[in-house]
């Protein structure tokens, strides 16, 4: 059976941050997952975390100035020393909220630099990366994001993504396969799921068009679910959609799979 995990970024929203734990708990989730941590000290999130018995899935790296529309570093060439500070600071929050796997954002590609120093530059990053993380006992995720949404983000399929893993050569370094994206880049999700389950370290879902609950647009998301089961992925898939109304409304799609 799957088991899905509350996306606190796009899940309750309508109260303060801290307050949703206590929201994904009475909603029937013992997993929880978010974009960034690093608002607030870890010793709150872990109380937070503690006090309605929730475990952490994923959460990510630190990503630039998210507020001025910066959506990852980690192929910026002039942001090498601020990439290796966010490791740091990404493994030390993971201690303390107990998490086993970061995710990394490539970020927007730079304007007027080639392909190959674009390329170089995030394999360079995710192998020092994956080396601190290989220390610190935690698995390291990238994310193909659809340029629909974002546009010029580095890493936009899953066959880059992969190319990339097979440059970085580490073996704690694999895909986060968001639903959403890849329905927007390039379909083919039952085959494409199938064909590199193995290589894939977690899963995120949404319908699409609208980015909203499973069931309401395109995808057929129950066909995905089972077909999950039966390639036997046995992770934790994220909920990381926008609720039409409140996330307890929409609900229903889940419990059917529960």
């Amino acid at each position: 059976m799957p088991h899905f995990s509350a996306n606190l970024t796009m899940l309750f929203t309508e109260v303060p941050f801290l307050e949703r734990f206590e929201r994904a708990a009475r909603a029937g989730f013992d997993t929880v997952e978010f974009l960034f941590p690093y608002a607030y000290p870890a010793e709150e999130i872990r109380q937070q975390l503690d006090a309605h018995g929730l475990k952490l899935g994923l959460h990510n790296l630190p990503a630039g100035n998210w507020e001025a529309g910066e959506r990852g570093i980690a192929c910026h060439p002039d942001r090498l020393d601020e990439f290796r500070q966010g490791v740091e600071a990404g493994v030390s929050y993971a201690r303390t909220l107990g998490v086993s796997q970061l995710n990394c954002l490539a970020g927007k590609a730079p304007a007027g630099l080639s392909a190959s120093t674009l390329q170089q530059t995030f394999v360079d990053n995710l192998r020092f990366a994956a080396m601190k993380f290989k220390d610190a006992g935690l698995r390291l995720l990238i994310e193909p994001i659809n340029t629909f949404d974002i546009p010029g983000f580095y890493l936009n399929s899953t066959a880059q993504a992969l190319a990339i893993l097979d440059h970085v050569g580490a073996d704690n370094a694999f895909l986060q396969y968001d639903i959403y994206h890849a329905q927007r880049m390039e379909g083919e999700l039952a085959a494409t799921l199938q064909k590199h389950i193995k290589r894939i370290g977690h899963i995120q879902l949404a319908d699409n068009p609208g980015r909203n609950e499973p069931g309401t647009g395109e995808i057929n998301c129950g066909f995905l679910l089972r077909h999950l089961d039966r390639i036997g992925y046995r992770g934790t898939i994220g909920c990381e959609y926008k609720p039409r109304t409140t996330t307890e409304a929409g609900l229903g799609w889940r419990d059917a799979w529960q």
